[in-house]
C-alpha cells in the first residue's frame, strides 16, 4: 500500500474495516482464552450435531429403499448378486449396515411407523443439542466480552483529562457498549458460524462425491458461478453497508443535538425546520437501506435459482445412474449445502461491523495514559506537615508544548510560584481565562505541568500515587455532578469508612441537613439523572457536604458559591469557617466579596501571578485587584438598586 494512502480514523463511526482481520482476532484471543473449556465443549458438540443433521435424509432414504425392495423382489436379487460379486463394499452399504441397528424395525413394528419414530427422536435430539450449542456459544462470547468491556472501562478511567477534552463522550460510551456488543455478536453469529458452515459444506461435498462421483460433479457444476457471484456481492454490498452506517450516524447525531438543545429549539420555534431536516436525513437513510436490500435480495434470489437448477440436474442426471434413495440424499444435502450462502449477507455484515468495532476498541486501549503513577510508592503523609501546597516556576499549556518555541505556545500559566502553608486560607482571583481553575487541575494532577513543579507536603505530586494525592484534597467544583443512586451514596462516593454520622455531621456544618430532612426519604432519597430533582444551589451545598465529609487536609473551592444566593452563601460561609480549621483552603472565585477574609489573595492576569496579599493590603496598593473590586462593588450596587421595590 502506498504511504500516501489515507489513514482510516478508528474513531470514525462510519468507517468499515475488513470482514476478517487476523491481527484483531489474535488480540481478542486473550479475552476468550480463559473460557477454553466452553470453547472445546462447543467444538465437540458440533460433531454430533452435524451427524444428526445428516441422519434424517438417510432415514428417508432407508424407508424408500425398503419400500422399493418389498415392491420388487428382482431388485433385491440383483442387489444381492452385486453385493456378492463385488470385492469392495460400497460406502452406501457400509452406512446402511452401521445404521441398521437403529433403522431396522423391532419385531411387531411396521417399517414406516418405526422410521417415523426414529425421525422424531433424531429431530428432538438435534434440537436439544443445538440449544446447548447456541447457549454455550453465545454465553462464552458474553463472558469474554464482559472481560473486554471491563478492561475498556478500567482503561478509560486511567486516561488524563486532556484525552476527554478532544474525544466526545458519546464515542467513548459507544466503545464500551455498542462496539463490544458487535464483537460479542461475532462469536454467536459471525466467525464461528462461518467456520462451521465451511466445515459443513466441505463435509457434505465429500459425502456426495463418495456416494456418486458422477452425480456430484453435475450437482456442483454451478458452484463456481455462485462463488463469482458471492465475490461481486461482497464488493457491492460493502459500499451499501457503509452508506447505511453514514446515514444512521447522522440521524443519531441530529437527534442527540435536538434533544439536548430542546429548550433552544422550542424557544426559537425551530420545530418545523428541524422536522424538515430530519425528514431529509430519514429519507436518505431509507434509500441507502433500499440499495442494500436490493443487493441482499438479488443474492438470495440467485441462490434460490441455483438451488432449483441443481435439483433439476439431480433429477435429470440421477435417473438411471443412482437409486431413488441416493437421489433423495443428494437433494437434501445439496439444499443444506446452499443454506449458508443464503445467510452470507447477514454474516458478512456481522463480521465487518465486529472488525470495525474491534479496531476502535483497541484504539482506545492503545492510548497510553498521559498521567501515570510513580513506579515506587512514596511514604505516607509526613506527620509534621499536613496541607502544605507549593507551586514553583510552573508553566502550563493545554497544547502540546514539547519541542515548540515558547512564543508559539499558548501558555495558560507562566512561571507561577506561590506557597500555601498548612492551615492557611488562600484565594485566587482574576478575569476569565487568567488560569485560576488550571491551578486546581495541576494541584489534583488532572494534568501534569510542562515546566516547574507542584508539591504537596513537600513531595512532587508526580511522585504521589494519584488516588493517594486526591484523598488528601477535597474539591468542590462550580459544575456539581451528582450520580444516580441515593443521596447518602452520593455524599460518601463509595467510601466504606464514612459512616452515616460522618455524612450527617458534614451536612449539618454546611446547613444542608435541614433541607435533606425535608426530603421524602431523607438521606436515602434517590437522585435523578445529574441531580435534576435538586436546585443549583442545593447541588452546590451537597457538594460542600460531600467534600467536607471526606476529611481531607486540603480543601479546594472552585467558584463554589457562584450560583448560590446571598442567604445560602452566608450559611455556607459559617459552615466552612468551622470545618476549615487546621486545614489548608484554596478558593477560586469571581465574586471578590466572598474571599475578603482569607489570609492571602493571589491575583492572576494573563497566566501570571501579578499581586499577592490580604484584602486590605491589595486595596491599598490600588493595583489590579483594587480595580476588580471597585468594578464588582459598583455592579453589585446597581443590581441591588434595581432589585428594590419601586
Amino acid at each position: 500500500m502506498s504511504s500516501d494512502a489515507p489513514v482510516q480514523d478508528p474513531f470514525d463511526e462510519d468507517a468499515l474495516g475488513r470482514a476478517y482481520d487476523t491481527r484483531l482476532l489474535l488480540r481478542l484471543w486473550p479475552y476468550v482464552r480463559p473460557f477454553w473449556r466452553q470453547i472445546a465443549l462447543t467444538l465437540l458438540l458440533f460433531v454430533p450435531i452435524f451427524a444428526l443433521e445428516l441422519t434424517p435424509a438417510w432415514i428417508v432414504k432407508s424407508g424408500i429403499d425398503k419400500v422399493a425392495a418389498v415392491a420388487s423382489v428382482e431388485t433385491i436379487e440383483v442387489s444381492a448378486a452385486a453385493e456378492i460379486s463385488s470385492p469392495d463394499v460400497p460406502f452406501e452399504d457400509r452406512v446402511d449396515e452401521a445404521l441398521s441397528v437403529v433403522l431396522d424395525p423391532p419385531v411387531g413394528w411396521l417399517i414406516g411407523t418405526w422410521l417415523a419414530f426414529v425421525y422424531i427422536l433424531v429431530t428432538m435430539s438435534l434440537g436439544l443439542l443445538q440449544y446447548v450449542y447456541q447457549v454455550l456459544l453465545a454465553s462464552t462470547g458474553q463472558y469474554a466480552m464482559r472481560e473486554l468491556r471491563g478492561h475498556v472501562f478500567e482503561h478509560i478511567e486511567t486516561l488524563q483529562m486532556s484525552y476527554f477534552d478532544v474525544i466526545p463522550v458519546g464515542r467513548l460510551v459507544t466503545r464500551a457498549t455498542n462496539d463490544v456488543e458487535n464483537v460479542a455478536e461475532m462469536f454467536a453469529q459471525g466467525l464461528v458460524a462461518l467456520i462451521t458452515d465451511v466445515i459443513k459444506m466441505a463435509g457434505l461435498a465429500a459425502i456426495l462425491f463418495v456416494l456418486s462421483p458422477k452425480l456430484a460433479l453435475w450437482s456442483f457444476a454451478i458452484v463456481p458461478v455462485l462463488a463469482v457471484a458471492a465475490v461481486l456481492f461482497r464488493l457491492k454490498v460493502r459500499e451499501a453497508f457503509r452508506a447505511v452506517r453514514v446515514r444512521i450516524a447522522r440521524i443519531n447525531t441530529y437527534i442527540q443535538e435536538s434533544v439536548t438543545g430542546m429548550r433552544v429549539v422550542q424557544l426559537f420555534s425551530r420545530e418545523e425546520r428541524n422536522m424538515k431536516e430530519f425528514d431529509r436525513m430519514n429519507a436518505d437513510h431509507r434509500d441507502a437501506w433500499n440499495k442494500s436490500i436490493r443487493y441482499d435480495s438479488l443474492l438470495f434470489a440467485t441462490i434460490e435459482v441455483a438451488t432449483g437448477i441443481t435439483m433439476a440436474v439431480i433429477i435429470g442426471v440421477g435417473t438411471g445412474i443412482a437409486e431413488v434413495g441416493i437421489m433423495y440424499v443428494f437433494i437434501d444435502y445439496m439444499q443444506r449445502f446452499f443454506m449458508p450462502l443464503r445467510d452470507l449477507s447477514a454474516k458478512y455484515s456481522v463480521m465487518q461491523s465486529a472488525m470495525a468495532s474491534a479496531e476502535r476498541i483497541f484504539q482506545v486501549l492503545d492510548t497510553e495514559p498521559g498521567v501515570r503513577d510513580p513506579l515506587e510508592k512514596v511514604p505516607a503523609t509526613p506527620p509534621d506537615e499536613k496541607g502544605l501546597v507549593e507551586f514553583e516556576g510552573v508553566w502550563f499549556s493545554y497544547q502540546d508544548s514539547v519541542g515548540r518555541v515558547e512564543d508559539d505556545v499558548d501558555w495558560v500559566l507562566r512561571d507561577v510560584s506561590f506557597r500555601v502553608e498548612p492551615g492557611e486560607k488562600a484565594a485566587f482571583v482574576g478575569a476569565t481565562g487568567a488560569g485560576k481553575t488550571t491551578i486546581i487541575k495541576l494541584l489534583t494532577r488532572l494534568y501534569d505541568v510542562d515546566r516547574g513543579v507542584v508539591r504537596v507536603d513537600g513531595i512532587d505530586v508526580r511522585e504521589i500515587p494519584q488516588q493517594d494525592l486526591r484523598r488528601r484534597i477535597a474539591t468542590v467544583l462550580q459544575d456539581v455532578f451528582l450520580f444516580s443512586g441515593t443521596l447518602a451514596r452520593n455524599l460518601a462516593l463509595g467510601r466504606s469508612d464514612l459512616s452515616e454520622a460522618d455524612i450527617m455531621r458534614a451536612s449539618k456544618a454546611v446547613e444542608a441537613h435541614s433541607f435533606i430532612e425535608r426530603l421524602p426519604d431523607g438521606y436515602q432519597t434517590e437522585v435523578l439523572e445529574r441531580g435534576a430533582n435538586f436546585s443549583t444551589g442545593q447541588r452546590q451545598i451537597l457538594s460542600f457536604a460531600r467534600a467536607l465529609s471526606h476529611g481531607a487536609h486540603i480543601l479546594v473551592l472552585d467558584e463554589a458559591t457562584s450560583a448560590i444566593d446571598s442567604e445560602t452563601e452566608a450559611a455556607i460561609q459559617r459552615g466552612i469557617h468551622v470545618l476549615m480549621e487546621d486545614k489548608t483552603a484554596i478558593a477560586i472565585a469571581h465574586r471578590l466579596s466572598t474571599i475578603r477574609d482569607v489570609d492571602t489573595i493571589h491575583v492572576l492576569k494573563d497566566g501570571r501571578l501579578v499581586e499577592s496579599g490580604d484584602h486590605s493590603t491589595l486595596l491599598a496598593q490600588a493595583g489590579h485587584y483594587s480595580r476588580l473590586y471597585r468594578l464588582q462593588s459598583a455592579n453589585d450596587g446597581v443590581r441591588r438598586a434595581a432589585a428594590r421595590p419601586a
